[in-house]
């Protein structure tokens, strides 16, 4: 529920962190204010920052107020959702400018499990003939790859640019048989040049078919101990 959102925020432990343990959620809630979200001043978070103490419940109650966050202290996992939702906007506004290159992982802040986003990657999927996947983040991930390199304003310009034609010398091309008429061998050369240009835009549509499915299976988990690759 958390990991991307730790791991946007270089947390040093993003695929272990577990809300429920009592420290590790303390040590997590300190760690936002001190590196991250920087509400307080710094002499103003000695309550906060003692952990073992029987009074931070009340300091975390007392931060979550002063820091408006609309989650109360008994609903844990949304106040630091809440609350990690808070550092990213602040970390990535804070360094804009000295981030202006950096890729920013868009789908941080995406809930992957909600049934809306479910229903419009699979739209999105369909109207673009992607294949299903388990993983819904995974089909997104196909489909901004196909939209990047098929829809996009360069992608379709070039496309267009492409649908110009060129104008072809019949008499340079060889037919391979003669019908004993020359116009009928005239129609039979224009016959095969559109066949083999179908031809083309099949193999076009192969390589795409491609691309799409090695998107989708670009990222296999390993199990080191069974000796596979995949899910």
């Amino acid at each position: 529920m958390f990991r991307r959102k730790l791991g946007a925020l270089d947390y040093h432990n993003p695929d272990g962190f577990d809300c429920t343990d009592e420290t590790q959620f303390r040590n997590c809630i300190v760690w936002l204010e001190d590196q991250k979200i920087r509400h307080y001043k710094i002499e103003d978070r000695g309550n906060l920052r003692n952990i073992p103490s029987s009074e931070w419940p009340k300091a975390y109650q007392k931060y979550l107020q002063d820091v408006n966050c609309p989650f109360e202290v008994d609903e844990r996992k949304e106040a630091v959702d809440w609350l990690l939702g808070l550092a990213v906007r602040y970390e990535y506004g804070d360094n804009a400018s000295s981030n202006s290159n950096k890729a920013v992982d868009p789908l941080v802040n995406l809930d992957s499990n909600s049934p809306d986003f479910k229903a419009g990657v699979t739209a999105l999927s369909n109207i673009l003939k992607i294949q299903r996947h388990d993983d819904y983040l995974v089909m997104l991930k196909a489909i901004r790859i196909l939209i990047q390199e098929r829809l996009s304003p360069e992608a379709i310009a070039k496309a267009s640019n492409n649908r110009e034609g060129v104008p072809v010398a019949l008499d340079k091309h060889i037919l391979g048989f003669d019908t004993g008429d020359a116009t009928l061998n005239e129609a039979a050369q224009i016959l095969r040049l559109l066949h083999i240009e179908e031809l083309r835009e099949l193999q076009t549509k192969i390589n795409e078919a491609i691309v799409a499915v090695q998107a989708i299976i670009a990222d296999p988990k390993t199990d080191h101990r069974l000796g596979k690759v995949g899910r």
